[in-house]
């Protein structure tokens, strides 16, 4: 017998096709089983709370029996955790929160119970809940980044940069174009001073781009920056250049260190035309413009945009702004309820 380690034993043909395929299935199974246990819990969690709501309006129950059922339930299910008061009490929150069993079966019961918590905390209207959880549900987000993108005010952003999308862009692709492009963009992870230079910025953006990308928002994808483009013998550079990958256009994106001009959008119209005759295919719809500056006047960039062709937007950018007070909470931050609950319950 051979005492050849099994690792290097020659494996027959096809093989490794066939292991590669098994993986994929297992993992794919291992997600499915992760997500109908989280769809079990949160329903679970969702009818916990409703029978407190119920029983407490019905029988006048005050909030110590909150106390007792947790207390009840520990010992009866010592080697589940959840059921701490603190966790009770948002159960009864989140069935209040969303009283339509449907809508938590078939659209909540899709992100973890700490996305939930998130979603109670940081936002005050249904509507913004909605909003946010069907982001968070569409883009895969973390509980990490769906905070930070409420905390960033996403929703109020979306869609807000000036453009000329309508009448330069058939339908649905304005639309979607539109909704892709914010007002302003947020660059707080940079660490740089709002006194820096668009070139400062722009060599930020590049090594941070993981993070560049996701304020930017799903769909797009970095290409280069600095990108040269030879016309006529000369020499241009674009910022920044992009492809949005559910627009299926290239994105070419301008700093601008000071205020909005005018002008700023004919070097920005130049691009646009080099990059539709050298380097877009003819599958690629036309390629978009984005300008973002520091400061703009939304009339002058809106008369500026309005007698012009070509797709483009104008947006502010910030380096550094505080969390805005309206969002500041005296709930617990979800960091002190995993402390208190001692992890994901």
């Amino acid at each position: 017998m051979s005492d050849q380690p099994i690792s290097l034993v020659p494996t027959p043909e096809g093989y490794a096709d066939w292991l590669r395929d098994l993986k994929t299935r297992i993992h794919t199974a291992q997600q499915r089983a992760a997500l109908a246990v989280n769809r079990e819990l949160v329903q679970l969690y969702w009818q916990i709370g409703r029978d407190i709501l119920a029983r407490q309006a019905s029988q006048g129950w005050g909030a110590k029996v909150i106390e007792r059922l947790a207390h009840d339930l520990r010992t009866a299910f010592p080697e589940m955790k959840g059921f701490s008061p603190r966790n009770l009490k948002y159960m009864r929150a989140f069935a209040e929160a969303w009283p339509d069993d449907e809508f938590v079966q078939a659209v909540l019961a899709q992100l973890p119970w700490y996305h939930q918590l998130a979603l109670l905390d940081k936002l005050s209207t249904p509507e913004a809940r909605r909003w946010y959880a069907a982001q968070a549900i569409q883009h895969n987000w973390s509980r990490n980044v769906l905070v930070m993108q409420i905390e960033t005010r996403l929703m109020e952003r979306s869609g807000s940069a000036v453009t000329n999308f309508e009448a330069s862009l058939p339908k649905p692709q304005s639309d979607l174009a539109r909704e892709s492009l914010k007002d302003p963009y947020r660059f707080d992870f940079l660490g740089l001073t709002d006194e820096a230079q668009e070139r400062e910025v722009e060599h930020a953006l590049v090594k941070h781009v993981t993070e560049f990308l996701l304020e930017l928002g799903a769909g797009f994808a970095f290409v280069g920056r600095q990108v040269m483009l030879n016309v006529g013998g000369d020499e241009f550079f674009i910022d920044l250049l992009f492809y949005h990958l559910k627009l299926r256009c290239y994105v070419v994106i301008e700093l601008k260190g000071g205020k909005f001009k005018p002008e700023h959008l004919g070097q920005l119209s130049f691009y646009l035309t080099a990059v539709d005759m050298q380097v877009k295919a003819e599958q690629d719809n036309p390629t978009i413009g984005l300008l973002l500056c520091k400061t703009k006047n939304k009339v002058v960039a809106e008369y500026a945009l309005r007698d012009t062709a070509q797709p483009m937007g104008v947006a502010e950018y910030q380096l550094i702004e505080s969390l805005p007070a309206a969002l500041q909470t005296s709930l617990p931050s979800i960091e002190q309820i995993e402390s208190e609950l001692g992890g994901v319950e």
